[in-house]
């Protein structure tokens, strides 16, 4: 399962709104290398399912990513950080081993 916490549902629908997505989109999150600690997380708005997808859906938030992914983002919760040291959408990720100091990648 993948969570989204309030603070990021309400940025999801804002980010909706500004950007006028269907209710067809959907935010997918994966996994990918880079990051100054080995992987590093990606986030968008998509409208088509791919073969071996995981859908999940919290919070009123449809949630989709690949299957490789899933596998370090196993009971993740996205979250929203705003205000002056905000740094936007954060992945509080149990199974990160360690983090970079940015927060944008990680180890597991």
């Amino acid at each position: 399962m993948i969570f989204v916490a309030d603070s990021a549902k309400d940025k999801i629908a804002e980010i909706r709104n500004t950007e006028h997505l269907t209710t067809e989109h959907f935010v997918r999150v994966s996994v990918v290398s880079g990051g100054c600690s080995g992987l590093s997380y990606k986030m968008d708005f998509d409208n088509e399912n791919k073969p071996n997808d995981q859908v999940f859906e919290h919070n009123g938030v449809k949630v989709v990513t690949d299957l490789k992914s899933f596998l370090y983002l196993f009971n993740t919760t996205l979250e929203f950080s705003g205000g002056l040291n905000g740094k936007g959408f954060v992945f509080n990720n149990p199974n990160a081993a360690r983090t970079c100091g940015c927060g944008e990648s990680f180890a597991v």
